[in-house]
């Protein structure tokens, strides 16, 4: 009864929500609230901005996408930021048709849908309201009942501009049904639908040689002619066209550039003049957002062509790129499959992540500088420490190429072989290897992948399974180690206390015995070699760390285990070179004895207590773990 409930709820509020009077009474409103005469484009924006900002690493991060979009927030930052917000301020932008341009499954539609969906529930607050003329197709604004010489008055005392002339339709209810009394006007509050048709436009090319116009401007209703004596008598217009029916709002214009040239040559006007012509009318104003979206080969395509030199200034091209983010790609990955039937299968740790690395990877350009690799870089890009680089070095990365995303294996591709690996094991466990098979399986019957990309895309599934090495011995690692962060905190104290007696050139004092001792140099050496530091760096290496304790400490920080990355990694290395013969041993042995079983099942609990394992993949990481160990 809990969802009928709701049912009933929502609609008692669409009824509350519901409003009719007169163009007098409008004019209450609109001095009271100015936002509801607001424009299309300013209605988006606002929609985008009321949903909330946040700063994160210097960049705006608006919170309307990010439930649905991951990875984007740059191309969306310059979206909002260069198209919708000059808009809004009813600049020369606004008369642009906004073209999305990108590789298949980068967001483009999902973006489109959410604008679209966005709307629809904007237009049910007070923020968003929206008010037309009472039974006109076209949804009209009330403020073109206004005549033409009375506007400027109208700007003085309201504040508002009005742009747009009163259609054929409306002009002719004006005299017929109100005796010319524009205050009596009806006026009703609507609400945005794209299932009703109301705001909320959609046209997709067809056949050129079956699809008419009338879909896009509406049609003329050969049936009451006989009734209204004239086809330029509105009455005997349909205006159920896309543009019609999109006023106020936005329309989606897909794969744009695939249509008929006649179909485009009605968007010059309505871009840069707000209006466009049907039937024997004069001009039509129209007021609304029109979206394009399209991929790269088609947009040089339609560059190329003289013939649609008219359109290339009416469209801002908005590159919409892959993401570039390992962990928002789990997050795009994650979402897909909790949208699947198949949302309850164990997935082991690590597996969604390795997948995005792999697709990270096919994405990412050669860096032009010698020092980093692809694998730093993709490391860098999603924010993670690397020792010797820093932010001005991920701008510098990012500005070598500016149509880096715009290529490489789509998360489609990803999520089909993540499927196909759960239905051939039984809906049961996966891990990162089913996957990365998977994954390399597929690239043969990919349409669109040359020779070439093959060998490449082979050897960065190579990079994501060393990757994926280095992550499962650290997980068994972790396991093996009772109380890791505590054994590993204690060996880093232990490390500093002789760290900072060597540079201080003091002793260090037993505590049980209380004698003075020297710094054990074999204990920082074992742990200091295990990232490659030299015996005639280790002085300078040992000064940073106390330079970096004190830098901590001049900003009330303490100084931690995280603190330092190669230190953190070195500390690592040593607790598992400690206990790699133990692990080597108890993983691989075929028949292990009472101690050694003993062990490992306390391994595989603490895995699925406290790492996210079930029991069939916490069995494979170690045997796994056991394999490696034995090269």
């Amino acid at each position: 009864m809990d969802i009928l409930k709701k049912i009933e709820q929502y609609r008692e509020e669409e009824q509350r929500l519901k409003w009719e009077g007169t163009f007098g009474d409008y004019l209450e409103i609109v001095k009271e609230n100015p936002i509801v005469a607001q424009s299309a484009h300013s209605r988006v924006y606002n929609m985008i901005k009321n949903s909330g900002i946040e700063e994160k690493d210097g960049k705006k991060v608006y919170r309307f996408f990010d439930k649905e979009l991951f990875g984007l927030e740059e191309p969306l930052e310059r979206l909002v930021e260069e198209y919708f917000h000059p808009a809004a301020k009813r600049l020369d932008v606004r008369k642009r048709i906004l073209l999305l341009m990108g590789p298949v499954s980068g967001g483009k539609s999902t973006l489109v849908t959410m604008l679209k969906r966005g709307l629809e529930a904007y237009s049910l607050t007070d923020e968003g309201a929206v008010y037309a003329i009472k039974g006109c197709p076209m949804h009209e604004d009330p403020l073109h009942l206004i005549p033409q010489h009375l506007r400027e008055d109208f700007y003085q005392e309201y504040g508002i501009r009005i742009q747009g002339n009163l259609s054929p339709l409306n002009m002719m209810r004006l005299q017929q049904d109100y005796g010319g009394r524009i205050e009596d006007v009806k006026i009703e509050r609507i609400f945005f639908s794209e299932d009703k048709r109301t705001g909320i436009g959609t046209f997709s090319p067809s056949d050129p040689k079956s699809q008419d116009i009338a879909d896009l401007t509406g049609s003329i209703d050969f049936s009451t002619i006989a009734e209204y004596g004239s086809e330029s008598d509105p009455r005997a217009y349909r205006f159920d066209g896309e543009l019609n029916k999109a006023n106020r709002g936005m329309m989606e214009f897909q794969e744009m550039l695939k249509c008929d040239e006649k179909f485009l040559w009605h968007l010059l006007s309505l871009t840069q003049e707000g209006n466009f012509k049907a039937g024997r009318f004069a001009l039509i104003s129209a007021d609304e957002l029109i979206v394009a979206h399209t991929n790269e080969t088609e947009y040089r395509s339609f560059i190329a062509n003289k013939k649609n030199e008219a359109l290339h200034s009416r469209i801002i091209v908005m590159p919409i790129p892959y993401n570039l983010k390992v962990s928002e790609e789990e997050r795009i990955y994650e979402k897909m499959i909790a949208e699947s039937d198949v949302a309850d299968v164990h997935i082991a740790p690590h597996t969604l992540k390795v997948a995005a690395m792999f697709s990270i990877l096919t994405r990412l350009k050669e860096p032009k500088r010698s020092d980093i690799d692809l694998v730093k870089k993709m490391r860098l890009y999603d924010g993670e420490s690397v020792e010797g680089y820093n932010s001005s070095d991920v701008e510098d990365l990012k500005k070598e190429y500016n149509d880096e995303g715009m290529s490489g294996i789509d998360p489609r591709y990803v999520i089909n072989r993540i499927s196909s690996t759960i239905i051939r094991k039984n809906m049961e466990s996966i891990n990162a290897l089913d996957v990365l098979r998977s994954l390399k399986e597929g690239l043969d019957q990919h349409p669109s992948i040359s020779s070439e990309n093959r060998e490449r895309y082979l050897n960065f599934i190579s990079a994501a399974r060393k990757e994926y090495d280095e992550m499962a011995k650290k997980e068994v690692q972790k396991a093996f180690v009772y109380s890791y962060e505590e054994s590993a905190k204690t060996l880093m104290d232990n490390y500093l206390d002789n760290v900072e007696a060597y540079c201080n050139k003091i002793k260090l004092r037993d505590p049980l015995t209380g004698e003075e001792m020297n710094p054990d140099e074999k204990l920082m050496r074992s742990i200091e070699e295990q990232i490659g530091i030299s015996e005639n760096a280790k002085k300078a290496f040992r000064e940073e760390i106390l330079i970096r304790i004190s830098a901590y400490a001049r900003k009330g920080k303490r100084f931690d285990y995280n603190s330092h990355e190669r230190l953190r990694e070195a500390i690592q290395k040593k607790l598992f070179a400690d206990l790699k013969d133990v692990v080597k041993i108890t993983t691989s042995t075929k028949t292990p004895d009472e101690q050694q079983l003993k062990k490992i099942n306390e391994v595989v609990a603490r895995l699925i207590d406290e790492h996210g394992y079930n029991s069939t993949s916490a069995n494979e990481l170690l045997k796994y773990v056991g394999s490696l160990l034995n090269r």
